[in-house]
């Protein structure tokens, strides 16, 4: 049975695919992207204790060296994660996959499914597949949102018990995605297209940030590329509007796209066939 890092559990969201679904967000990543709204999953705690004396519940303690989080006692005040210098978080719980499904089965009925997240969930392939296996078998929904990192094509056992992929574009061209990431992004462009290929590609997604990037190429590139899929199953296309909220101090210079901005980025979507475009 495979275990993984968690980093919260969101129990009923309706921004992590279709319907009221459980959101399950796996610390750590492999990117390091500049605008990124959760810069404390990218990281796993190195036990500096920067963040055990200022916890105000004690949820915090030193033990033996390491940080041991107590969740009984946490307020949820998120001042470890403002402290913490190294994008990372003392408030992580291990889990295995019974143990999670375990905390799925609260939610139910009232969910639709659950969706993977992080921090990078793919870099847990084999935990997310036990989980999804377990879901299937009570007829729960099965999504990810992946940043593209892992090539999919290596883990068809997963995708077999998945029902699709939420796909972080984040820039197509490579010079561009090293900017904003500081990674090649080869294998984010393969796995979209083999993901359409075989029918698993539910969204793709883009958070526009007119300072960073060519968004215009981006999306039209992007939509470009998956408009031959388009005939067999529908893709999503979400433009997300860059956001300061969460973000890193260094990075809290971009400006917001404007409201003309996203609508000639949908327009840009739409005029390369997609039709499910939605903008937030």
């Amino acid at each position: 049975m495979y275990s993984a890092d968690i980093n919260k559990i969101i129990p009923f969201s309706s921004v992590d695919g279709p319907g009221n679904r459980t959101a399950i967000f796996l610390q750590g990543c492999n990117f390091n992207c500049k605008y990124c709204h959760n810069p404390e999953t990218r990281n796993h705690c190195i036990n500096c204790m920067d963040c055990v004396e200022p916890c105000p519940s004690a949820a915090l303690k030193n033990e033996n060296g390491k940080v041991v989080f107590y969740p009984e006692k946490c307020i949820g005040c998120d001042t470890c994660i403002n402290i913490c210098k190294h994008g990372a978080t003392p408030r992580i719980v291990r889990l295995t996959s019974e143990q999670t499904f375990e905390k799925i089965c609260e939610n139910v009925p009232f969910i639709r499914g659950i969706t993977f997240s992080g921090g990078e969930c793919m870099l847990y392939p084999d935990f997310m597949r036990e989980v999804f296996t377990i879901c299937k078998e009570k007829s729960l929904g099965t999504l990810i949102d992946s940043n593209g990192s892992v090539d999919f094509e290596k883990h068809t056992k997963l995708l077999e018990v998945t029902d699709g992929v939420m796909l972080d574009i984040k820039a197509y061209d490579k010079n561009e995605h090293i900017n904003v990431t500081d990674v090649k992004n080869d294998i984010v462009l393969k796995n979209a297209l083999f993901l359409a290929s075989v029918g698993k590609l539910f969204e793709v997604r883009t958070v526009i940030v007119p300072e960073l990037f060519d968004f215009r190429k981006t999306v039209f590139d992007t939509s470009a590329a998956l408009a031959p899929f388009l005939v067999k199953s529908n893709i999503r296309y979400k433009l997300i509007s860059y956001r300061e909220n969460g973000v890193r101090k260094e990075y809290r210079n971009y400006r917001m796209p404007t409201e003309e901005e996203m609508n000639e980025a949908k327009e840009i979507a739409q005029k390369n066939g997609f039709k499910d475009i939605v903008l937030i």
